[in-house]
């Protein structure tokens, strides 16, 4: 049964014993209780990242692209939304394979449209962040078709996008732990669904999974155009647990990117580690700007997930509480990463949240 854990409730952890990914790194998962009072989960190899509205690292003179700070200190423009063609309709709605520009960029995407009468303030809209498929294999119109169907039939303008070097989107695709292009288009996104002449530019969400998960995060601590997220099994926690915390089923591996997983190594190299240098690996962790959080967040992860580890979205959930933000987890006992046991349930959970929040 799908558990609820409110914002202004006691969190309550449960793991599942079939959390294969995280069992040989955070020792054996704690169980729940009634009578427990929050606290930090106690297995983690890495201490607890400090909260700060904005922080600056001291020991660099020049801040990593990947920071915090310095993806504030850029300019993402966005540009108007092109329509290429318009594909087959779907219940309530139009669809279109669209394109913006991002970083001098041609970045593909779906777009959807409702088709009743708008709203006399505009449509709210969601930028749709989907998470690591290959870019070789991905398409604009496979995957993500239902969740896509779900929000658009819900009311909700949806541009679900391509990240650069996946499918027609120009540019490489180079991973988003360790490069910012990503993370630009998402942004770029942001700001060119905003201008969107049916979209109403102050009601605008994110939804992420898995790495989108971890690009929508970020995006709303560096933007205050974001009003309210949902992350589904999302990588959200600090890099130094990353680093240390994410072990997927058999031997230690790089965290799954496309052709820019080095950044551990590269990193270690050229930072040193978090004990030896924590400025640099909490200026480029977007849990340590959680104050600045844009907007409320709502997780959803299952227990079972076997290629992200629940206690990141626990953990998440905690440091935004703690910062002062709203932030509702759901729990979804032994569903996968993709939450396909409860799929309906959650998104039900999805929809309302945005109701309260974007209209």
């Amino acid at each position: 049964m799908a558990k609820y854990i409110s914002w202004i409730g006691i969190l309550f952890i449960i793991f599942s014993t079939g959390c294969t990914n995280t069992s040989s790194t955070l020792g054996s998962p704690p169980t729940i209780s009634a009578d427990l009072q929050p606290s930090l989960p106690a297995t983690l190899a890495v201490s607890q990242p400090t909260i700060a509205v904005s922080p600056t690292p001291t020991n660099q003179p020049v801040l990593h692209p990947m920071s915090i700070p310095a993806m504030r200190a850029g300019e993402y423009p966005g540009s108007e939304i092109y329509i290429e063609r318009e594909l087959d309709r779907g219940l309530n709605y139009r669809r279109y394979y669209a394109y913006y520009y991002s970083d001098e960029l041609k970045i593909f995407g779906l777009l959807t449209i409702p088709e009743s009468p708008m709203p006399s303030i505009g449509w709210p809209a969601i930028v749709f962040n989907h998470g690591y498929i290959p870019p070789d294999d991905y398409r604009t119109t496979e995957r993500y078709i239902n969740y896509v169907d779900r929000l658009a039939t819900s009311g909700y303008i949806v541009f679900r996008i391509d990240y650069r070097g996946h499918d027609r989107s120009e540019g490489e695709a180079r991973g988003a732990y360790g490069d910012p292009g990503y993370e630009i288009d998402v942004l770029n996104a942001i700001a060119s669904i905003k201008k969107h002449p049916s979209v109403n530019p102050d009601r605008i969400g994110l939804w992420g999974h898995s790495m989108g998960g971890y690009l929508s995060l970020r995006a709303m601590v560096i933007t205050k155009d974001v009003r309210a997220g949902v992350i589904w099994a999302g990588v959200v926690a600090s890099y130094p647990e990353m680093l240390y915390n994410w072990r997927r089923t058999g031997p230690f591996t790089a965290s799954p990117s496309s052709r820019g997983g080095g950044w551990r190594d590269a990193w270690i190299t050229e930072y040193g580690t978090p004990e030896q240098n924590p400025e640099f690996w909490n200026s480029v962790s977007a849990t340590n700007y959680l104050g600045d959080l844009s907007g409320p967040l709502q997780l959803h992860h299952g227990t079972a997930d076997k290629d992200v580890p629940l206690e990141f979205s626990i953990r998440l959930a905690e440091l935004a509480r703690f910062a002062g933000k709203p932030a509702d987890l759901y729990t979804y006992e032994g569903d996968n990463h993709n939450i396909s046991k409860y799929f309906s349930l959650a998104m039900d959970r999805t929809i309302t949240f945005y109701d309260d929040y974007l209209k």
